[in-house]
C-alpha cells in the first residue's frame, strides 16, 4: 500500500517540482554522500515525498540539488542506500550492468574456483544484495527493502547471467528484522534437489555444502583465500578451534602430521567428518566441544602445537560489545600462544567490525605479552577479494585475520 507523504522534518524545504517519488537530505547528510558513503540515517532525511518503501527515489539536497538515486527504506535507520549518481533512474540495464562487472571481477581473480562470492552489496555498489556461487547453484540474499522488491528480477538476471541449476533464497539472516521483511528460506528456481549436496573444490579439498542448512549462505567464502594461506605456513601438529565443518582443518591436513578440529556444534562435527571422508583424509580429529573450555585444559595438560587457527564468531556484534568482545578474544589468544611451540604458526581471526585492525592487533600484543611470548607478524589479511571492500564505506571492512610466528 502506498505510504503517504512523510514530513521526516517540519522545517525542511518541500522538494520542488518532485513528480516522482524523492527525498531530500540534511547537509550532513549531504557531505556524507559526498565523501563517497552509500549510508543516508533517519536524522539525515529532511522529508520524503510520493514514497512507499522500498522504492528507488531521488535524492535532493537541502535546497533542492539532485545527488543521487537511493533505495529508500521506511523501516530502517539506514532510511536510504545509495544505488547511483547518473542522471537517469537505475532501470534493468543498470542492475544488469552492475552484475557484469561484478562478474568480470570474479573471473580475473577466481583461478578456477567453484565457489565464491558473485556480489557482495556495498562493496559492488548494490547494497542490500549478496549472491553467492556454489558450483552450478547460487545463493541470493536480498537484505533491504529496495532489494526485496527487486528479487524476481534478479533472479531473471543471474539465470541469464549464469544458467544456474538452482536458485535458492537464504533470507533468513536477522538483519532483515530491521527492515521489516520476513525471515524466508527456499528454492526461488530449478532443482530443489541440487541445493542440499552441492559439491565444491576449494584449493585443492572437495567440501559438500547445504545451501538451505548451512550457515549464512552454505559456508564461509570470506576465509577461502586465508585457509589457502594457512596451509602454506602449517607444518607438525595442528589444532584448529572453531572448526565448523572442517574447512581449516582439511586445508592445514595437507602439510601437517596431525590435525585437531573443534567446535561446539555436533552437526557442524558430523558434516567435517563427511567432507574430511570425501577427501580420504586420515589425519584429522574432530572434538565437539567448547573451545574456551578445551583450550584451558589443553594448556592445563601442557599439550604443544606447531600450528593453531582461530576463526571465531563475531565476538562484539555492536559498539556496546567491543570490551566484552576484546575480552574473549584475548583469552583465546592467550592460550593459544602458550600451546605453541618455539616456530610455530598461529593465524587468528576476527570477523567482528566493531573490532578494528588496530584493536585487534593490540589485543594480540597484550596477549602475547602476558603469554610470555614473542612473536613475528608473518601476514596481515582481510576477507578475500571476492568480497572487496569499499573505501569509502569502512563497514564493508571486517575480517582480519592475522598470521604470526612465535618466534
Amino acid at each position: 500500500m502506498k505510504r503517504p507523504r512523510q514530513k521526516l522534518n517540519p522545517n525542511a524545504q518541500a522538494t520542488s517540482n518532485a513528480a516522482g517519488p524523492a527525498a531530500q537530505i540534511s547537509a550532513r547528510g549531504t557531505e556524507r554522500l559526498r565523501s563517497g558513503h552509500l549510508w543516508i540515517y533517519r536524522s539525515d532525511v529532511l522529508d520524503i515525498t510520493n514514497a512507499s518503501s522500498g522504492d528507488i527515489v531521488r535524492v535532493h539536497d537541502n535546497r533542492g540539488k539532485r545527488l543521487a538515486w537511493a533505495h529508500y527504506g521506511a523501516e530502517s535507520e539506514i532510511t536510504l542506500r545509495i544505488v547511483s549518481n547518473l542522471d537517469e533512474a537505475p532501470d534493468r540495464e543498470f542492475w544488469k550492468s552492475r552484475l557484469r562487472s561484478a562478474r568480470l571481477w570474479r573471473d580475473q581473480i577466481r583461478n578456477g574456483r567453484t565457489s565464491y562470492r558473485v556480489i557482495h552489496a556495498e562493496g559492488d555498489l548494490l547494497p542490500g544484495l549478496i549472491v553467492d556461487r556454489y558450483a552450478d547453484a547460487l545463493s541470493l540474499q536480498t537484505l533491504t527493502r529496495g532489494m526485496d522488491k527487486l528479487k524476481s528480477l534478479w533472479t531473471e538476471l543471474l539465470l541469464d547471467e549464469f544458467h544456474p541449476s538452482v536458485i535458492v533464497e537464504r533470507n533468513d539472516a536477522k538483519v532483515r528484522e530491521l527492515e521489516g521483511l520476513p525471515i524466508l528460506s527456499g528454492v526461488l528456481t530449478g532443482d530443489e534437489s541440487k541445493a542440499s549436496g552441492v559439491q565444491i573444490n576449494e584449493n585443492g579439498v572437495v567440501f559438500e555444502v547445504d545451501l538451505l542448512g548451512g550457515q549464512k549462505t552454505g559456508a564461509f567464502l570470506d576465509q577461502t583465500e586465508n585457509r589457502e594461506a594457512a596451509s602454506r605456513y602449517a607444518w607438525g601438529e595442528a589444532l584448529d578451534c572453531f572448526s565448523f565443518q572442517g574447512s581449516f582443518a582439511l586445508q592445514l591436513a595437507k602439510n601437517c602430521k596431525n590435525v585437531t578440529a573443534i567446535d561446539i556444534s555436533e552437526p557442524a562435527i558430523e558434516r567435517a567428518k563427511r567432507n574430511a571422508a570425501l577427501n580420504s583424509i586420515q589425519n584429522v580429529g574432530f572434538v565437539a566441544g567448547n573451545v574456551f573450555d578445551e583450550l584451558h585444559k589443553r594448556d592445563g595438560e601442557r599439550q604443544k602445537f606447531d600450528t593453531i587457527v582461530l576463526d571465531p564468531p563475531a565476538f562484539a556484534k555492536n559498539r556496546s560489545a567491543v570490551a566484552a568482545g576484546l575480552r574473549g578474544y584475548k583469552e583465546i589468544n592467550l592460550r593459544a600462544l602458550r600451546l605453541l611451540n618455539p616456530g610455530g604458526i598461529l593465524i587468528t581471526c576476527s570477523c567482528s567490525y566493531h573490532v578494528s585492525e588496530g584493536m585487534f592487533l593490540e589485543m594480540l600484543a597484550e596477549a602475547a605479552r602476558d603469554a610470555g611470548k614473542r612473536v613475528q607478524v608473518v601476514e596481515k589479511r582481510t576477507q578475500g577479494r571476492d568480497h572487496p571492500i569499499l573505501l569509502t564505506v569502512p563497514e564493508t571492512y571486517y575480517l582480519k585475520c592475522v598470521i604470526l610466528r612465535c618466534a
